[in-house]
């Protein structure tokens, strides 16, 4: 059937009421998925003049149940009931002077073909299915433009923001490591988990305050001083034990209530546990972007496009820029930090890709997480884990392609393996799964070694 093309609407609200909007003068809801990380960037934003607020997670699992279908990725359910239940107790709390217009909701997204770029178009629907709220904004970045702040940030300081927002990353993922480095060795329970809380409240505190005025060395004496406060947790008469690596999809893998607390399961069968982190996504972004420019500006050359010639190599000196701070901002972090103590170092995205080219097991060309996760796992292959799980969402397509490649290899690598699907339910088998991998990372534990992460 044709249709002329004069008589198609585009979905106005999502044109409208979606994307990149200025943040001055609104409360900026941030979702948590990674809870060290979600605090820090709101630390970020308040440094900039923006009111950022974490909200609180899971409480509204049911609500994210009702309206969604159930073939949704399970994070787009929490998401979506996280949204719903901090708007309904705000219209609690504030009655006749509640205003959706106050708020904006801060939902990033992600190319296909993974369905988290169809994560704020579902949740707009759901949203203006409620006549109150269709006038609540989803403030959205996209992996398309390596996540810029653009339009959102007062002009002029977008790329400053971004480098500050990235470097409070880089800082959660080391405070997330030093948690796994300590509490598997602490001298008494529970030392671990009261000391990171503290931490994260006094970085959230450093950011906020210095993140303005781009005091980098202020944010990381405090960083410095977190560190070694960890360090005297660890009780040295503590034997190394077996080293776990986790790999998977970033929201399940990071976000502790919908994954169960896996590492903490980890933790209390007798393993050390190492999760991916939330700064490789964000390198991988932009990594993926300078090949992108440099993919069509060759492809350009064959075909003789010379008008094209000049915008490629703008984006290629742009995201390589973006790409060069990173790598060096990253760098400096964990120089500093394993100067103090030995906590696992970070994988390089374009090391990731020079791997997955040597082993021939998957190619930077077809993108998604698989690349992450394939590359990562046979990183640990090579540095002597002894066990690595693959975390997910139920029927998630990245993460079986990666279970499907990988399996093989583990299997010629005599390396236990275990993958961790998850929806809302509790699996029957899941503990003893657990366990039972446990046993055999031990086991390898005790016939291979394992990594140092000083090594």
């Amino acid at each position: 059937m044709n249709v002329a093309a004069q008589t198609i609407r585009p979905f106005q609200s999502l044109a409208d009421n979606v994307g990149r909007f200025d943040l001055r003068g609104k409360k900026v809801l941030i979702p948590e998925m990674n809870r060290i990380g979600a605090h820090l960037l709101a630390g970020v934003f308040r440094s900039y003049g923006v009111d950022a607020l974490v909200m609180e997670t899971y409480k509204g699992l049911a609500l994210g149940k009702e309206f969604t279908s159930g073939k949704e990725c399970f994070p787009c359910q929490v998401t979506t009931g996280d949204i719903l239940q901090f708007i309904q107790e705000e219209k609690e709390r504030l009655g006749d002077g509640f205003d959706p217009e106050a708020y904006i909701y801060f939902m990033p997204e992600a190319t296909g073909p993974c369905r988290f770029g169809m994560y704020n178009k579902y949740q707009r629907i759901v949203l203006d299915s409620f006549p109150d709220l269709r006038k609540l904004k989803i403030g959205s970045l996209t992996t398309g433009n390596a996540y810029a702040l653009d339009g959102m940030i007062e002009a002029g300081r977008a790329r400053e923001f971004r480098k500050v927002a990235y470097l409070s990353v880089v800082v959660g993922d080391v405070l997330d490591r030093l948690l796994w480095r300590v509490r598997p060795y602490e001298k008494e329970p529970g030392m671990a988990d009261a000391f990171i809380e503290r931490a994260m409240d006094a970085m959230a505190r450093a950011f906020e305050k210095f993140g303005a005025v781009k005091g980098f060395e202020g944010i990381l004496n405090e960083l410095d001083r977190i560190v070694l406060r960890g360090k005297a947790i660890i009780d040295p008469a503590i034997p190394a034990i077996p080293l776990i690596g986790i790999v998977g999809e970033i929201y399940l893998r990071t976000h502790v209530q919908s994954n169960q607390d896996i590492i903490r399961s980890l933790e209390r069968y007798g393993g050390e546990v190492v999760n991916a982190s939330i700064a490789e996504w964000v390198d991988y972004t932009t990594y993926d972007r300078v090949r992108a420019a440099r993919t069509k500006m060759m492809l350009s050359l064959r075909q003789r496009r010379f008008e094209n010639l000049k915008g490629c190599l703008r984006e290629m000196v742009k995201f390589g820029g973006d790409l060069l701070y990173q790598n060096l901002r990253h760098d400096q972090v964990y120089k500093r930090v394993e100067r103090l103590l030995d906590v696992a170092p970070e994988h390089r995205v374009s090391h990731l890709e020079r791997v997955l080219n040597r082993d021939g097991l998957y190619s930077f060309d077809l993108g998604t997480e698989a690349c992450l996760s394939i590359a990562g796992i046979a990183e640990y292959v090579r540095e002597g884990y002894n066990g690595v799980v693959n975390v997910y969402p139920f029927t998630c397509m990245p993460s079986t392609i990666t279970s499907s490649i990988v399996r093989p290899v583990m299997n010629r690598n005599k390396i236990p393996f275990l993958d961790a699907p998850y929806d809302d339910s509790c699996q029957p088998g899941r503990e003893a799964s657990i366990r039972t991998f446990m046993f055999q990372a031990s086991q390898h534990f005790r016939k291979q070694g394992r990594k140092s992460h000083a090594s």
